[in-house]
């Protein structure tokens, strides 16, 4: 059993695990989170095939099934007028991080984990020298002006279906799935250059493609467009190299989100943190585990990415093997399980 409090910075899904983890495993843990409630945040919102076995170990599989997620079972990829379509090995699903984050959060708080909102971590906060810190307080920020990237998303009313789509060019993409209450989920990435063009008008930006107006034609935003940037993608490594501080989540490591697994990472590497942490594992052990399932994935979605921005090869897009590249720009799960049995 835990002895020494856990300092959480961050109330998402990789803080959320953690704490309740954590507290799984006895320890007593405090969690800070800036925000006053939960709140719709950037996100693709697309929950990856896997997710149930974290679900299930935090036992929380009926909570999550209760909140109507959409079941989503193709996959589309278009790159520009060219397309390429698979079945998903198994069910994923679409539900808002409001959601998601605030049963996750609500489980961690029911377990005996002290949640305090409105308080932002900034490393300098006192707690107990024999603390042990995890970090999930999100992504590390790019400063290069121009060449930045901004995340963009709104919720959509309309016809849904079970096909979480891809629409790529060589400015950005965007993604669209369904996600509960018959709401559809826009996100997208795109360069700073091509956004100023716009003005920063979303509206107009999504529907300079054909095929993706095409597909949004039928639908009807209801909420405000939300923003986030600068975004950066970086391979995962810690940010504290001291043996009680452990970093979990974006903050580790932000792969592009066009792979559609970063909750997925996030409850794994928030799992992984809250066992290292409990069981006074040296952080460096759980980093290194942390490079080890992550690390073919992140390389493998980085090539994508780039590959994806050269235009003049969107025709070699009914080659692409989409099944095999869903599996390899994720990690596997059967690892992962045993990996959390041996911290």
């Amino acid at each position: 059993m835990g002895r020494h409090e856990i300092l959480i910075a961050g109330g998402g899904p990789a803080g959320a695990a953690a704490a309740i983890t954590a507290r799984q495993e006895g320890s007593p843990v405090r969690l800070i989170e800036r925000a006053k409630t939960a709140r719709h945040k950037v996100c693709g919102e697309f929950i990856s095939p896997g997710t149930r076995e974290f679900m299930e170990a935090f036992h929380l599989w009926d909570e999550f099934a209760s909140l109507g997620p959409c079941p989503l079972r193709r996959c589309t990829l278009h790159l520009g007028k060219h397309t390429k379509q698979w079945t998903l090995p198994e069910c994923a699903w679409g539900l808002s991080r409001l959601q998601l984050d605030r049963l996750l959060l609500s489980k961690a708080a029911a377990l005996g984990a002290v949640v305090r909102r409105e308080e932002t971590f900034d490393g300098s906060q006192g707690y107990d020298a024999e603390a042990r810190l995890i970090v999930a307080c999100g992504r590390k920020p790019s400063t290069a002006r121009g060449k930045r990237l901004f995340g963009f998303k709104a919720h959509f009313d309309g016809p849904s279906d079970d096909a979480v789509e891809l629409f790529f060019d060589a400015h950005g993409y965007v993604g669209v799935s369904g996600i509960e209450d018959h709401l559809t989920n826009v996100c997208g990435i795109a360069r700073e250059s091509i956004l100023r063009k716009y003005d920063f008008e979303f509206d107009e930006f999504i529907r300079r493609s054909l095929p993706l107006a095409e597909r949004l034609a039928p639908l009807r935003r209801r909420m405000r467009w939300m923003v986030v940037a600068p975004l950066a993608f970086s391979f995962p490594a810690p940010t504290d190299h001291r043996d009680h501080v452990y970093t979990a989540g974006d903050s580790l490591g932000c792969v592009d989100p066009f792979t559609g697994s970063g909750i997925l990472r996030a409850l794994l590497t928030g799992r992984l943190a809250g066992l290292a942490a409990a069981r006074a594992i040296p952080s460096a052990k759980y980093h290194l585990v942390c490079r080890s399932l992550l690390g073919r994935p992140y390389v493998i979605a980085s090539l994508l990415r780039h590959l994806v921005g050269y235009t003049q090869l969107h025709h070699l897009a009914r080659y692409l093997p989409g099944p095999l590249i869903f599996r390899c720009t994720r990690t596997s799960l059967k690892r992962a399980i045993e990996t959390t049995h041996l911290l």
